[in-house]
């Protein structure tokens, strides 16, 4: 490729390993696009969960017919970085909400959420230099994206740093022994659902972020990318 070509990197893994922190830095230094996939299936989680189409189940056929109903859009601010819009209103904080984490791979996992949620993150990344991170980027989103990521880290470890995160987010009720538990069913559910599930890609670079620091992380991240952006031409 030739120096400077643009290019799709699409960041695959396990929640609660930093996809979307490293994912934004890496599209603010290569001023590329970046799509967060998980806010939007956490918006359409939830606008369900608004609706009462979530009470001790989910009522899967109520929103399905709702989907038509569902916005979802990005807008940059200068101090949060990216703001999450459901129906113009901004949700950013609301979908980062145990309730909302406790049913988003349950949402996920219909498969007519996914085909609407897919076709508008391919459209958006038609264009190339965009950075997208989810469950199924490399495998479903971008199957030809020119540089595929896969984290992960030990269950313990992710569910630390997000019931670090909630704390720090003024969530005073929340539980480590929740979190933990929360973090396991969304492997189990994400790892086994029938329509897209996580799966590492063949030729994606696998990324333990257990025992790493981000500065540590984001070089290795960078030196790959180099790698695919100023090969021979």
């Amino acid at each position: 490729m030739k120096e400077n070509t643009k290019i799709v990197i699409a960041i695959d893994g396990h929640s609660s390993t930093g996809k979307s922190t490293v994912a934004k830095e890496l599209a603010q230094h290569l001023n590329y696009i970046y799509v967060d996939t998980g806010a939007m299936y956490r918006a359409v989680t939830l606008f369900a969960l608004q609706q009462k189409f979530i009470t001790d189940n989910l009522n899967t056929d109520a929103l399905i017919k709702a989907l038509p109903q569902i916005q979802i859009d990005f807008k940059k601010d200068t101090k949060a970085g990216l703001i999450t819009f459901l129906n113009q209103k901004n949700v950013e904080d609301q979908i980062r909400s145990l309730e909302v984490s406790n049913w988003v791979s349950d949402v996920a996992a219909i498969p007519q959420v996914r085909k609407k949620l897919v076709e508008q993150q391919q459209k958006i990344g038609s264009a190339k230099g965009v950075v997208l991170d989810g469950r199924d980027i490399g495998t479903v989103v971008f199957p030809d994206a020119e540089l595929k990521l896969f984290m992960t880290a030990s269950a313990e470890i992710r569910a630390e740093r997000r019931f670090k995160e909630l704390q720090a987010k003024g969530d005073t009720q929340v539980n480590f022994e929740a979190v933990l538990e929360n973090v396991q069913k969304r492997d189990h559910i994400d790892s086994t659902r029938k329509d897209s599930p996580l799966l590492k890609a063949a030729d994606a670079h696998l990324i333990d972020n257990s025992n790493l620091s981000k500065e540590a992380q984001f070089n290795l991240i960078l030196d790959l990318v180099q790698e695919k952006t100023s090969g021979p031409e």
